[in-house]
């Protein structure tokens, strides 16, 4: 005898109930199982169901939960977990991000109207040719497996937060949801570190490790507090609430002043920076004539290296707890372990590049290559000879080791290509509010990416969610812009 379609909903909906209960104790009999036998994932599938649930009914309430929890992430490592299989993710936000990439190329394939200009846009090409040459020498790599999975975290990076962001910012609202909720976790690892390091009397050596284990460093985190200021103090400039204006000028002043307690010198000079851009752009100096400039400059420095080496190398101040001594120590060559740290990591990034200069030993392998590339006269205090403390300290000598110079080459097409299309946009658009969104991702992008000559973020979500994030807006205010042009 067969049930019909109908009768079989029928008894569903009849014994609902009892289903239910049903499931209910059986994942509570096979957890207290799991659980006795020291096994503690059944506890996560109702999480699992949970974020299914919300990537199927109301996916921006869960784009919006992940900008909330990335910068109070925190590694495998650092919780003490056990990994057997030495693959390191950052809980709970790198799961929610690969679930948030499958997503993401199901919307790609099922509603192309959806992303309507996206993948045409000059942003968009100069991405897939940076992933094209990812793809490419992860093939041809040292260890394939290391560079793929710096692939796949690049994907889930680009899909979730370049790819979906770009139809969740179609409405204005909720590119502040996002930022907003991104500073709200930032805001409370601001306000924690804070807390740590005033019980330790504000002083330079705790500085290094009160914010975590949030973040791995000072470093990434004096990165984060640089990368969204220019958003906090466009919310404090456009909340038409008085009370929820002094809410976001509240936390404007508290990210300066955890930034200043961060001690992370590349992060203050990436802010003087961002200043400078903002100045250039305010005074309408053409991008060609600031393009020379930043090509002069670096020539200069290439041509000049030696000389300017020797007047570098007179400057005997190390880190301190005083600020100003702490930035004199900036240019100190000569005895500051980090800054000769940071020298030795480039040397060795250089000498890896000059045996393979074409392709590179492949991507995210820079950590297991570079120990014996070191020269004994380089090493300091903090090197080891296990080559074991991490990266290159340099996005840009990170993809010369690692790519080669075509990647090297492609990189820094994306970044002109990005920062071309923002600046050249920027005087058209009408909007104040509008214009302000797009300067904030500009000097934000600005601080990131100049940081990211002396350190390298990238493969971390503290840092890859809000910049792809301000890159997706980008195209978002261009395209817009565009459209209204053609409807005149």
């Amino acid at each position: 005898m067969s049930v019909k379609p109908y009768q079989l909903q029928i008894l569903l909906k009849k014994y609902s109930s009892y289903l239910l209960l049903l499931t209910l104790v059986s994942f509570v009999i096979c957890n207290t199982f799991l659980i006795a036998n020291e096994r503690y994932w059944g506890v996560l599938i109702p999480l699992l169901l949970a974020v299914i649930t919300l990537a199927l009914l109301r996916l921006e309430t869960l784009l919006t939960a992940v900008a909330f929890f990335t910068p109070l992430s925190t590694s495998l490592k650092e919780l003490g977990v056990y990994n057997p299989i030495g693959v390191e993710m950052a809980l709970p936000t790198e799961p929610l991000l690969f679930g948030l990439m499958i997503v993401a190329w199901v919307k790609m394939i099922s509603d192309k109207a959806l992303f309507k200009g996206l993948y045409a846009h000059p942003i968009s090409i100069s991405i897939s040719a940076y992933l094209f040459w990812l793809l490419f020498t992860s093939i041809s790599s040292s260890m394939p497996l290391v560079s793929l999975k710096l692939l796949a975290t690049r994907l889930w990076f680009i899909s979730s937060f370049y790819v979906l962001a770009y139809a969740w910012f179609q409405k204005k609202s909720n590119v502040h949801r996002f930022v907003k909720a991104y500073l709200a976790g930032l805001s409370l690892v601001a306000l924690y570190s804070i807390v740590k390091h005033s019980a330790k009397g504000f002083e330079h050596e705790v500085a290094h490790w009160v914010m975590s284990p949030f973040f791995k460093d000072h470093t990434s985190y004096g990165m984060a507090l640089a990368l969204l200021l220019p958003f906090s103090y466009y919310l404090t400039k456009f909340s038409a609430n008085k009370a929820i204006k002094l809410v976001y000028t509240f936390v404007f002043v508290l990210l300066i002043i955890a930034l200043i307690l961060s001690y992370t010198r590349a992060a203050w000079l990436s802010c003087v920076l961002a200043l400078c851009v903002y100045i250039i752009i305010k005074l309408r100096i053409r991008f060609s004539l600031f393009l020379s400039f930043f090509i002069f400059l670096t020539s200069f420095v290439l041509i000049f290296q030696t000389d300017i080496l020797m007047v570098l190398e007179k400057n005997s101040q190390d880190s301190s707890d005083s600020f100003l001594e702490h930035i004199e120590s900036m240019s100190n060559v000569t005895t500051d372990a980090s800054n000769l740290e940071r020298i030795n990591r480039w040397k060795s990034a250089i000498r890896l590049f000059e045996e393979r200069p074409h392709l590179g030993w492949g991507p995210g392998t820079y950590q297991f290559h570079y120990a014996p590339y070191q020269n004994y006269y380089d090493k300091t205090v903090i090197s080891t000879n296990a080559g074991d403390m991490g990266n290159a300290h340099s996005e840009y000598l990170s993809a010369l080791s690692e790519t080669g110079w075509p990647g090297l080459f492609v990189f820094l097409l994306f970044l002109i290509t990005v920062f071309f299309n923002a600046i050249v946009l920027y005087p058209k658009l009408e909007d104040k509010q509008e214009k302000w969104m797009l300067m904030s991702c500009i000097l934000g992008l600005v601080t990131y990416f100049s940081h990211a000559l002396l350190n390298n973020f990238l493969d971390m979500d503290k840092a890859s969610v809000p910049v792809w994030a301000f890159i997706a807006l980008i195209v978002v205010l261009d395209l817009n812009h565009k459209n209204k042009e053609i409807e005149v």
